[in-house]
């Protein structure tokens, strides 16, 4: 039995058909085919002078297009874009010719380009489940990226609080470590700056740990201000810092700069329930001082930098020279670290001897 399906129906089954006369005359596409060009497109035009076919053969006639009726087709409309389409051609009774035409595996592009959506393609076309199953991994990958950066953030953040003072935000003994051992590996040059408050125990004693904490907070922000992004800025217990001053050996210009750091210091600071003062004694340590260094040799010789500034009066800056004694060799000093080492890292401390 013999069924014709009006052009509403085939429209339905294939959204893609394209019908041609016997002379090549387009007279009918389908919805989803007409969404691909403009309207008007197809109107008034042959199917050569739209389409090139390329497979299985350089097919050129509506006859021997005829003759390829049950072979796949590969076809290209001729303009731009140069869209590549699968179809398969059935001759009618009428000397007609119909095409059933997809966009095989370009079909993703081509959803993109042509804004395509589920309507525009047959309920049995396997289109649609590659579609689902597009969406499903689109929304899984998606997913599964936004965890990773989550992931990520939550490591870089915990690595971070891992390397920072949670008072000052600068880093701690910790991250000055991996500094001086990267500066090491690297054979960067650079100069420590050693950094001991005068008067902090002042402070702690008659203004309380509150008024401390203000004043520790101050000092890392003048610092900052003064410093720049290749330096590393270091808590390293109670009332000393320490600044690695990345590329910056030279001593007579980083004397001047320390004695503006200490001058800056000087400047009184606003406190809960009033003011109050400190200064500042900086010790200098350059790799340009030696022809080989280490680590903790390096810190060894700006603490006793440090010491010797102490030991010459406050808000003093002394560069460090070979026979300088060590500041662990001193008694106070002794009691001063192992104060700071008892209180921690965490806020001003109150129990440092006087100086």
């Amino acid at each position: 039995m013999e069924m014709k399906l009006e052009r509403a129906a085939l429209d339905l089954l294939m959204p893609m058909n394209l019908q041609a006369d016997a002379e090549g005359l387009i007279v009918h596409v389908g919805p989803t085919l007409e969404k691909t060009r403009k309207a008007g497109y197809f109107h008034g035009f042959r199917l050569f002078e739209l389409f090139r076919f390329k497979r299985p053969r350089e097919v050129l006639s509506i006859e021997a297009l005829r003759q390829a009726a049950g072979t796949p087709l590969r076809l290209y409309f001729r303009d731009d874009p140069q869209t590549q389409l699968r179809g398969e051609v059935t001759a009618a009774a009428d000397g007609g010719l119909l095409l059933n035409l997809s966009f095989g595996l370009y079909v993703f592009d081509a959803i993109r380009h042509y804004r395509l959506h589920a309507s525009d393609f047959a309920t049995t076309d396997p289109t649609m489940d590659m579609l689902y199953l597009t969406e499903a991994k689109s929304a899984a990958m998606a997913a599964s990226y936004e965890l990773n950066l989550r992931l990520q953030a939550a490591r870089i953040a915990a690595e971070e609080q891992a390397y920072t003072d949670t008072l000052t935000g600068l880093k701690n003994r910790r991250a000055l470590d991996l500094v001086l051992a990267r500066h090491r590996r690297q054979g960067t040059a650079f100069t420590l700056m050693g950094i001991d408050l005068d008067y902090f125990k002042r402070v702690n004693d008659t203004m309380g740990h509150a008024a401390g904490d203000v004043v520790l907070q101050h000092v890392a922000r003048l610092m900052l201000e003064r410093t720049g992004e290749t330096d590393t800025l270091v808590r390293t217990g109670g009332d000393e810092f320490l600044i690695i001053l990345a590329g910056q050996t030279d001593l007579t210009a980083l004397r001047r700069r320390a004695g503006e750091m200490i001058a800056a210091l000087e400047t009184p600071i606003a406190v809960p329930d009033g003011q109050c003062q400190v200064s500042a004694s900086i010790g200098l340590c350059s790799t340009g001082q030696f022809n080989s260094w280490e680590p903790a040799q390096m810190l060894a010789d700006v603490d006793a930098a440090l010491y010797a500034a102490k030991r010459a009066g406050r808000s003093q800056v002394v560069a460090y020279a070979p026979g300088m004694e060590p500041s662990g060799d001193d008694p106070e000093r002794k009691a001063e670290r192992l104060n700071a080492r008892a209180a921690g890292e965490g806020g001003a401390l109150s129990a440092r001897p006087s100086r």
